[in-house]
């Protein structure tokens, strides 16, 4: 039995197709209801708390003028220790089925899926976390694939707008915000990744002590990329806001 409602996803492909490569600020789209209702239930139910595990990726950084770019972030991609839905959901999510509705609603083909998750998996924000505006690194380390999709999955149910914790996208310019994406539960976002695909979450995450901000991550690559997009290889870059200094 599937965990998303990829057959509900495959019906509408050609019209989200669409509205993917017209998206602004980059190609991208919100799915909301992804999961199934009972495959959402255990992923919320299965998502470990910041102590439950003891070896979370903590990540803080600084930019190249040492500002704040990165803090109170937890990241875990060990998915022999995930709940058996959160594992599964992965499996599906790297299968050739959804690999065929990644490609044909986003134009990338022969996308390959990272079973190391390296940077992805679980992410849990802390109260007070922050996430600068980015673009993040292009090159799947030793072995020479080109980053060109993040799927984001969101599994925060009864979310308060009040606590912030939006995905910023930003123009490639950085003059603008050009949208604000809300982590609701079962909220699914999916991007290109180029130099200048910028998103972040730049404020303080506001939500109190005891809840967190929680996602399943994943990242998609390929052998090669289109002239127009090709860069040197680099790590996350690391953006200002106007109204920073």
């Amino acid at each position: 039995m599937l965990l998303t409602k990829l057959e509900h996803l495959k019906s509408r492909v050609a019209t989200d197709a669409v509205a993917y490569a017209n998206a602004k600020p980059f190609p991208h789209i919100v799915i909301d209801g992804l999961l199934t209702e009972s495959a959402l239930a255990e992923a919320v139910r299965e998502f470990p708390h910041p102590h439950a595990i003891d070896d979370w990726r903590r990540a803080d950084a600084l930019d190249a003028q040492g500002r704040v770019a990165q803090r109170l972030k937890l990241g875990y991609s060990n998915e022999l220790l995930f709940g058996r839905t959160l594992r599964a959901l992965v499996h599906e999510l790297h299968s050739s089925p959804f690999l065929r509705y990644l490609e044909q609603v986003t134009g990338i083909s022969d996308l390959i899926p990272d079973a190391h998750m390296t940077g992805g998996g679980l992410h849990q924000y802390l109260p007070g976390a922050v996430l600068r505006v980015h673009a993040d690194f292009n090159k799947l380390p030793a072995f020479n694939l080109d980053r060109r999709l993040n799927l984001l999955i969101y599994l925060n149910p009864e979310w308060n707008p009040d606590w912030g914790g939006n995905l910023e996208l930003w123009d490639r310019e950085m003059t603008a915000r050009v949208q604000s994406i809300a982590p609701v539960a079962n909220r699914c976002v999916i991007f290109s990744t180029t130099h200048d695909s910028f998103h972040g979450m730049p404020d303080p995450l506001a939500c109190p002590e005891g809840t967190t901000r929680r996602s399943l991550a994943l990242y998609y690559y390929s052998n090669g990329r289109p002239e127009a997009e090709r860069v040197d290889e680099h790590s996350t870059l690391w953006q200002a806001r106007p109204d920073e200094t």
